[in-house]
């Protein structure tokens, strides 16, 4: 694609990338048919191509963007499904990372908009704070449906909208919070390794049980598991709302927190059970590459993320029982998982080899709609990729649906009655570790083996009494 910055404009190392990568661009269209709002709407300015066009005449005039362009890039999920499928290698992410920053900094929302992506910002990243607000959403979902909709549907969706998806999401009840930071859990039996574990945000308040099944499938595997006190939001939050500014200084915690504990005690990788969340710590080295103090530290920290099972496929797993061999998971391909880390193939792998029955949902290269916070400012067409996501699951007949992102799980399981689990709930119940609380609905015939089912009652009474003494 021929651009037209001047030499003042590529002076800046942004435009200056921003600048290799249209050139990267030779605008043939395989991504469009892999893009979920292309799929859906059928509009070329909400397909990637599109966007490239609208983000190349933003940068080159260097002008505040119109509300046309706003539209098109908010409606983004930044799925990055292009980019796997685009023979040209044209690095898509990097290029609408920057066009979220311009309209950020350029461009005016209303203010219920302006207000509302300000406690975005402001309360997901915080566990207290999330968690403060989720309590308080169950007292305001009883009213949700008295909430005024639109007649008819809208270019953007109204704050009202916006508001009713996210009492949607809210869960009707939160666990009791997991392990502080600053912990560390030992290895069991010889010592293999040592890692740091990602405590994360909006996960650890949801599903505490994700990251507790991982600690115990590390360290049943001989891995010491440590969470590291002074570690932030990974950034990938407000990073994907254009607050870039932000994101950097969490990065820039982050990146100082896990190099004192390298230096340390010494960490083999730093593990990440929320896909999200990998796909941006992996590019931190990226983010950084300008910061003279933090560029080699950051390459370093992204050299050493590694999603859960990623890490897993380098360990010798204790072979598991042949317990589960009936039992169907449908797996569902996070797309920053499929998309942004290339990792395909591995979890599902890790499942089968574990005992379970994996099925591939069709169109699994499609989003199921999450995508960050895209599911509460662009709650239609979430929706839509939702429903769509979870026919393409059904037909494949599951007793439950794996992924390796807490946004998926909470998305899929909003309009779905078949337990959905992370991919470590599962390698946990089959290394030895208890079931996953979710499938408790799933009646023991249904699994193989009348030992089996005795194993699977006397699991669930030990947990019980555990939990009633």
């Amino acid at each position: 694609m021929k651009t037209e910055f001047s030499l003042a404009q590529l002076a800046d190392p942004d435009i200056a990338e921003a600048d290799r990568i249209l050139r990267t661009c030779v605008h043939c269209g395989f991504c469009t048919a892999t893009c979920p709002t292309y799929v859906l709407l059928g509009d070329e300015l909400d397909s990637p191509r599109g966007r490239i066009y609208l983000i190349k005449e933003m940068l080159q005039k260097d002008k505040p963007p119109t509300q046309a362009v706003v539209k098109h890039i908010d409606r983004c999920l930044s799925c990055l499904a292009c980019m796997t499928t685009c023979p040209s290698g044209v690095n898509y992410m990097h290029l609408v990372d920057q066009a979220r920053v311009r309209i950020e900094r350029d461009f005016k929302r209303p203010l219920a908009e302006r207000l509302l992506r300000a406690a975005l910002v402001r309360v997901l990243p915080n566990p207290n704070l999330f968690r403060t607000a989720m309590r308080l959403s169950r007292l305001v979902r009883p009213v949700a449906a008295l909430l005024p909709a639109p007649k008819t549907p809208t270019a953007t969706p109204t704050l009202w909208q916006r508001l009713r998806a996210m009492l949607a999401l809210a869960p009707g009840e939160l666990p009791e919070p997991g392990p502080a930071a600053g912990r560390v859990f030992a290895a069991l039996g010889r010592r293999r390794g040592r890692v740091a574990l990602l405590q994360g945000c909006a996960q650890q308040v949801l599903a505490p049980r994700i990251n507790q099944a991982a600690i115990n499938v590390l360290t049943r595997h001989g891995i010491e598991v440590v969470l590291v006190k002074d570690e932030q939001c990974c950034g990938a939050l407000t990073h994907h709302l254009g607050r870039d500014d932000e994101a950097l200084e969490r990065v820039r915690a982050n990146v100082a927190a896990w190099s004192a504990e390298a230096a340390r005690d010494g960490l083999d990788a730093i593990v990440v059970t929320t896909s999200g969340c990998g796909t941006v710590i992996k590019d931190y080295g990226y983010m950084l590459r300008e910061d003279l103090d933090f560029a080699g530290p950051a390459a370093k920290i992204s050299g050493l993320a590694k999603d859960i099972t990623e890490y897993l496929a380098g360990l010798e797993m204790t072979p598991a029982q042949p317990t589960h061999g009936d039992v169907v998971i449908a797996y569902h391909a996070a797309c920053s998982l499929q998309h942004g880390q290339k990792l395909t193939a591995i979890p599902k792998d890790l499942l089968s080899k574990n005992g379970f029955v994996v099925k591939d949902v069709p169109e699994s290269h499609l989003c199921c709609g999450s995508a960050g916070t895209y599911n509460l400012l662009q709650p239609d067409i979430a929706t839509r990729l939702r429903d769509r996501k979870i026919a393409n699951i059904a037909t494949v007949k599951p007793d439950m649906i794996a992924a390796g992102n807490i946004g998926c799980m909470m998305q899929i399981a909003g309009g779905t009655s078949v337990p959905v689990v992370h991919t470590i709930e599962l390698l946990d119940w089959a290394t030895g570790g208890p079931r996953p609380p979710s499938t408790r609905s799933i009646s023991a015939a249904r699994f193989q083996g009348a030992d089996h089912q005795k194993r699977l009652m006397d699991m669930d009474r030990r947990q019980q009494e555990d939990h009633d003494g």
